[in-house]
């Protein structure tokens, strides 16, 4: 009895444990890997590059109909002609007026690079990701159909064969003297044609196992063209981040040069920090309050109060006070103190807290 034999790729095996060989098997697993993962990218990058879905499925519609898709203005192009126009309502001799036209210039030049950056992107990066899925892979994937027809067909010869060689040998062991030369001949001319259709099959077979082979193996190619496409992309990344920073710096010096530019003193989201980071532009330094010999500090002889800490903090020199979250202080200022700070008192212990740690109770 005959043992089931299988193909793949060309080459068959009669072994009953069957397994494919290593090679192929990794280059079906690495196309497959390629695909996936390449989608998943392409996909990802259209949405970073274009998060408006409207918009996506737009410039879709227009590459299918083969037409050029309109231009459209970025937002930040928008936003900078909106200030450029607010500041002619406002007047462009007045402070805000002034500053509008400054910042809506580097809001239109800032979208002017985005647009170039989405256009040089989706040209350097993302039209070889889609060329690879819409064109390398199809033809990968109809290649391997088409291989697993044949290996279909081949084992359909296989299983005619089979069944002729059985019939012919039964009739062989079983003579029939009235009837055994027209049986036999008839047997033995059906087997021939089914061992010529085999053959036939096994060709067809291992020549399309050869051209699927071959685009299997070319996926390593694939991979470097995509290498090369990545590092263009990233280059144009910073490229784009760069002119942005230079914008940025740009209008920064030119608003402190501005005579109607004016300080704004940040404040950090969240819990306080480094009190530091909570002073105006134009208030003395740490090191400047400093120099108040808080020893020699008196309470005035009203306007003391309670305050309740809120953070724990670490004293940072010995002009500080440290405080632990929840506990009770008496709190006032002196003048030519930074607003940013009180002396607070705790028994015998002075010293200055931020005001930031405090919740100051009537």
């Amino acid at each position: 009895m005959e043992v089931p034999v299988r193909f793949y790729l060309g080459r068959h095996t009669t072994n009953s444990h069957w397994e494919p060989p290593k090679n192929e098997f990794i280059s079906r697993f690495l196309s497959d890997c390629t695909k996936n993962w390449t989608e998943k990218i392409y996909r990802q990058t259209e949405v970073m590059l274009q998060p408006n879905p409207g918009a996506r499925i737009e410039e879709f519609l227009y590459e299918k109909l083969d037409r050029k898709v309109p231009p459209r203005p970025t937002n930040g192009e928008i936003l900078g002609q909106f200030m450029l126009e607010a500041a002619k309502e406002f007047g462009p001799g007045t402070p805000y007026g002034s500053t509008l036209i400054k910042v809506g210039d580097c809001q239109r030049r800032l979208g002017g690079a985005e647009r170039e950056f989405l256009q040089t992107s989706s040209i350097s990066f993302l039209t070889p990701l889609r060329n690879f899925l819409e064109g390398d892979w199809r033809t990968i994937s109809k290649e391997r159909r088409l291989l697993e027809n044949r290996r279909l067909d081949l084992d359909a010869c296989k299983a005619r064969l089979k069944k002729a060689k059985t019939a012919e040998a039964k009739a062989a062991a079983v003579p029939d003297f009235q009837e055994t030369r027209p049986r036999n001949y008839v047997l033995s001319a059906s087997a021939s044609a089914a061992e010529h259709e085999m053959r036939v099959a096994q060709t067809e077979f291992d020549r399309q196992a050869e051209v699927t082979r071959l685009l299997l193996e070319g996926i390593s190619s694939t991979h470097v063209n995509h290498l090369r496409c990545l590092c263009e992309f990233v280059e144009v990344q910073a490229m784009y981040y760069s002119q942005c920073h230079n914008y940025m710096q740009e209008l920064q010096r030119e608003l402190g040069r501005s005579p109607h530019s004016l300080e704004v003193n940040s404040h950090p989201a969240g819990s306080p920090t480094d009190p530091s980071t909570f002073l105006p532009l134009n208030s003395p330094s740490l090191l400047e309050t400093d120099a108040l010999q808080i020893e020699e500090v008196q309470p005035p002889a009203s306007g003391t109060r309670k305050a309740k800490v809120l953070y724990d903090y670490d004293a940072g020199d010995s002009s500080e006070l440290s405080l632990r979250a929840d506990e009770l202080i008496t709190v006032y200022t002196v003048p030519g103190m930074d607003s940013d700070w009180l002396i607070g008192e705790r028994g015998n212990q002075k010293g200055k807290v931020p005001v930031t740690y405090l919740e100051l109770l009537s």
